[in-house]
């Protein structure tokens, strides 16, 4: 559908806003640039109307869902590459032109641990691009290598890595041309809204030196695959840590003592001074992972037994075997204790401390409902919902027995994805619009209020909300009619229909 003049007015809609609330307003676009309109200040500049008005029935007409973190789907797998280029690049593309489907317009590739000298090559493969009917893919996330042994979940423990020479390590790794500037990489990609996350653990060592430079280089570090205490973690947010990987999965579990990298959520500015310098050679009670050896110290592990493989498992919930679950941290004499007196103490003194945004996986088996509600009453403004998908992800898909790699295979039941042979859970098949749905209903928040958990929130913790996540005039016309039960009818990318329902 084209309009003539290039306007089109949807009326008869809702919209979600940015505080989560639902205003029923009409929304205007231009198809020819692929902008939202400010309706007023057009009509006054053009003197035109909309040619074309689409009567959307009193539905929802939501800014385009963003996954910031999905490993492939539709068959396709973005961690497998076998040096032919153009059939990467192609799976890519059919991918992105499938995913429409399920109200998703934007998303970021994920890669898992990979050996070395993959990650140069994939990750410029992985420049933003849109054909113009798929969903624009945004940049990178790179998950790994730089994560701990302890919680490595599916990624390989022969291709984990520590930093011992900070960022240039990280250069050497990823490449030095796929870490430069923003502003340089953003001419390189082609793109104003283009990507680049990575995954790491700041306890490893090395790490925690690199994230005050990769966030100058406007790399948003994610932290994930950790067993970081609060401390450490508390610091990486200090040094630009701006979001957790999939909350409550391959991180220890919230204790009163030490609530580790969950109890960001809970973290007050007017506990917190500014933290010494910290290394990853803090000492362990316990039998742990030593994350600078990236060699078991003591554990009950089967990983540990010479020439026995250790099944692949959920990247997300496969923990290996190395209690206790929350270590606790002996204090050194170069680490700031976990709170300040508060006798005297300044509580409205700058600490320069802002809570992470947080992922969650809302398919009702990563994470309990209980869970995801705690976590969203806590700090409702950083929570972004994602798939962690795997490349079984499709709507269409019937269960039952599926290929994967290295010789292995799914079963897929529902929402749930398990190895053949095992009870292990292999990752997530479920949509980002079904996420929306179970969110809702676990935490009890509106509709809209969900739908910020997938749209406006992302963009914020990408720096993009200007341009994708949101309804503001000039950001890109990429939309989704929702009905009253968050059932996705009809998806556009860029002021064009790319799929509707029926």
């Amino acid at each position: 559908m084209s309009s003539k003049n290039g306007l089109v007015c949807f009326t008869n809609c809702f919209l979600p806003q940015e505080d989560g609330s639902l205003v029923e307003t009409d929304l205007w676009i231009d198809q020819r640039r692929g902008v939202i309109l400010d309706a007023q200040k057009t009509f006054f500049t053009r003197k035109e109307r909309p040619d074309t008005i689409i009567d959307l029935g009193g539905n929802i007409l939501s800014p385009g869902l963003i996954d910031i973190q999905i490993n492939g789907a539709y068959g396709f797998d973005f961690s497998v590459f076998d040096g032919d280029d153009e059939a990467y690049t192609n799976n890519l593309k059919d991918m992105a032109e499938r995913i429409v489907e399920t109200g998703v317009t934007s998303f970021v590739p994920t890669i898992i641990t990979q050996e070395r000298s993959f990650y140069p090559k994939i990750l410029q493969l992985l420049r933003p691009f849109c054909t113009g009917t798929s969903a624009t893919s945004l940049g990178w996330h790179a998950e790994g290598p730089f994560i701990d042994m302890a919680k490595r979940g599916a990624h390989a423990p022969s291709f984990l890595a520590t930093a011992p020479e900070g960022m240039k390590s990280f250069e050497e790794l990823y490449g030095a041309e796929n870490l430069a500037e923003l502003e340089d990489w953003l001419m390189s990609a082609g793109s104003e809204a283009a990507v680049r996350i990575i995954t790491a653990a700041p306890e490893v060592t090395g790490v925690m030196g690199a994230i005050g430079e990769l966030n100058k280089r406007g790399i948003v570090f994610s932290i994930g695959h950790s067993i970081a205490t609060s401390d450490i973690a508390t610091t990486a947010v200090q040094h630009g840590a701006r979001l957790i990987t999939h909350l409550f999965n391959a991180m220890p579990q919230l204790h009163h003592r030490d609530p580790s990298i969950i109890g960001l959520l809970g973290a007050s500015p007017h506990l917190y001074s500014p933290f010494s310098p910290i290394t990853s050679k803090a000492l362990y009670h316990g039998p742990v992972m030593s994350p600078v050896a990236l060699t078991p110290l003591r554990t009950n592990s089967k990983a540990n037994i010479p020439g026995l493989k250790t099944p692949v498992g959920s990247e997300a919930l496969d923990d290996v075997e190395t209690p206790p679950q929350t270590p606790v941290f002996k204090a050194r004499s170069n680490v700031a204790p976990r709170t300040q007196n508060i006798a005297g103490f300044d509580l409205d003194a700058p600490q320069g401390f802002t809570r992470p945004f947080y992922e969650l996986i809302v398919d009702g088996v990563h994470s309990h409902p209980n869970s995801v509600r705690l976590a969203y009453s806590s700090y409702p403004e950083g929570c972004i919902l994602i798939t962690d998908a795997m490349k079984i992800l499709d709507p269409n898909l019937r269960d039952g027995v599926h290929e994967w790699r290295d010789g292995k295979r799914f079963v897929k039941e529902g929402d749930k994805l398990y190895l053949e042979g095992t009870e292990t859970l292999a990752g997530s098949v479920v949509t980002l619009d079904k996420c929306v749905r179970n969110f809702a209903r676990f935490t009890g928040c509106s509709l809209a209020e969900a739908i910020k958990c997938a749209t406006y929130n992302p963009a914020k913790c990408l720096g993009i909300e200007n341009k994708k996540g949101t309804l503001r005039a000039g950001a890109d016309a990429d939309l989704v009619v929702f009905d009253a039960e968050g059932v996705v009818q009809t998806s556009w990318v860029k002021g064009k229909r790319v799929w509707s329902r029926g």
